[in-house]
């Protein structure tokens, strides 16, 4: 009898939802394609607002380091190496044998989480990498936040100064509208991208999101070589904006006593001198050693105007903050209303310090995740087209994940909610999702914010670089 009352009224709902259905076909309401093409032209028109192209192009600098990046699909690569599964999920900070690296995978690709280690044994490494060359699907692509960065600005219209130790192979795949400061290499440092679809299987793991795991054993980017000379060629460039990236590989590396922070130091020192006209963004990435991110919070982030990040980051960076410790995970999938509640947080933290000869204000915010671009910016800032700036960031996050500038809304999905709360404080306020007007933008204390929701690639091409392109074309258009 119980039996029978479940199945009529499992029948009962699935005839509600097909009534439902059949009535919002009648009553002429959009399908979900033609909502999900509706939101890609408003996006497009919204980005299309500001035109980059002009009589001077935007100048740029940006450091440090490049690197080689092998892709490959994480699964087979470990399969290949002969890594074993691994049941048991461990963090690591750094990748010394083979039952770490495998306990390390296990721990971020379960919940789909982007994570950068250092291998201290080079004789594994060097296996991998050999490894990886055995694989039908391997490629190779330009790496570091730097040159990945750089490549998108010069793509964007912009002139650009790289500080980077580059290797003829890699100095042959930027743009010409690319000066190189920085001694040349004759072997790049290499970067393993384990990459991994949403749904991939590793032993009795399935990967909750597409995402990748990258492992190096770099030797020149840890000590930020090319710092001098980029220093040197800075002032006669004139750039409108100063970014700086890269500093992850300083991560976990086997330092001399007092050797990192020295560099760290020369760095302040050159955003200190620079002219206040000039921007100035620090790029995040995935940080585990928090001594490293405690001498970040005192040598680079006081000097920068703007901050660009992950959900990971966010929270990782905001913990430290206030005196916690590192979150190695986060929420790979988190609400508006939370990051919205961390960044306002983060904002105002940052802020309320006093303020040191050479330091400055926080006037810029972006924060990249899966679903949806946010980004803060202090009214009355040099940062402009706020708006435009949100939309091209989440257009270009479809672009690099599928590998194709034109963006194809039938591999495509949108994930992020029909409304939103613009807190996670009771009774704050709820904005509704309009295809026809997707960005959402509205003011608050002495900053406005503006959210833009992903069209996320369903077709995965490449995940790696993805928070790189993402914050330079959207910086392209604040500048």
């Amino acid at each position: 009898m119980a039996d029978t009352r479940f199945l009529c009224g499992s029948t009962l709902s699935f005839l509600v939802l097909l009534l439902a259905y059949w009535y919002r076909q009648q009553a002429g309401e959009p399908s979900l394609q033609e909502r999900m093409d509706t939101v890609l032209s408003s996006l497009l028109r919204a980005e299309g607002k500001v035109d980059v192209d002009g009589v001077l192009p935007p100048r740029v600098a940006i450091g440090f380091g490049g690197c080689l990046d092998i892709i490959v699909d994480g699964v087979a690569l470990l399969s290949e190496a002969g890594i074993e599964f691994s049941s048991t999920p461990i963090h690591h900070n750094f990748i010394e044998t083979e039952k770490q690296l495998a306990e390390s995978f296990a721990y971020f690709f379960p919940p789909g989480a982007a994570s950068e280690r250092y291998v201290s044994n080079e004789t594994l490494f060097r296996m991998l990498v050999s490894a990886s060359r055995k694989l039908p699907e391997m490629r190779w692509s330009l790496g570091g936040n730097a040159p990945v960065m750089a490549n998108r600005l010069a793509r964007e219209g912009c002139d650009v100064l790289l500080g980077g130790r580059l290797s003829t192979e890699q100095m042959n795949v930027l743009s010409e509208h690319i000066t190189v400061a920085g001694k040349p290499v004759d072997d790049a440092d290499i970067h393993l991208i384990l990459e991994y679809p949403t749904g991939a299987k590793w032993g009795d793991y399935t990967a909750g999101r597409a995402n990748r795991y990258i492992v190096h054993s770099d030797n020149h980017n840890p000590m930020i070589d090319s710092l001098e000379d980029f220093a040197s060629k800075l002032h006669n460039f004139k750039p409108a904006l100063l970014i700086v990236g890269g500093l992850q590989m300083m991560d976990s590396f086997p330092f001399q006593a007092g050797q990192r922070e020295a560099r760290l130091k020369t760095l302040q020192n050159l955003m200190m001198t620079i002219s206040r006209s000039t921007g100035t963004h620090f790029e995040m990435a995935s940080f585990v050693e928090e001594n490293l991110m405690k001498d970040l919070l005192h040598y680079i982030i006081p000097y920068s105007d703007s901050l660009g990040m992950n959900e990971q980051e966010l929270p990782n960076l905001l913990s430290l903050f206030k005196g916690g410790n590192i979150t190695v995970l986060s929420d790979p999938y988190p609400r508006v209303a939370s990051i919205l509640d961390q960044m306002r947080e983060l904002y105002h933290l940052i802020n309320s310090q006093e303020l040191k000869k050479g330091q400055r204000r926080l006037t810029r915010l972006h924060i990249h995740t899966l679903a949806f671009q946010a980004i803060i910016v202090t009214k009355g800032s040099m940062w402009k087209n706020t708006m435009s700036a949100t939309a091209k960031a989440s257009l270009t996050a479809n672009r690099h994940v599928c590998g194709s500038m034109q963006i194809d809304t039938s591999k495509a999905k949108l994930i992020m909610d029909d409304s939103f709360s613009v807190s996670r404080e009771l009774g704050s306020q709820r904005i509704p999702f309009k295809e026809s007007s997707p960005v959402s933008c509205w003011e608050e204390s002495d900053y406005k914010i503006c959210i833009a929701p992903v069209l996320v690639c369903t077709e995965v091409f490449q995940t790696a670089g993805g928070g790189d392109n993402i914050s330079a074309a959207g910086l392209v258009l604040q500048i």
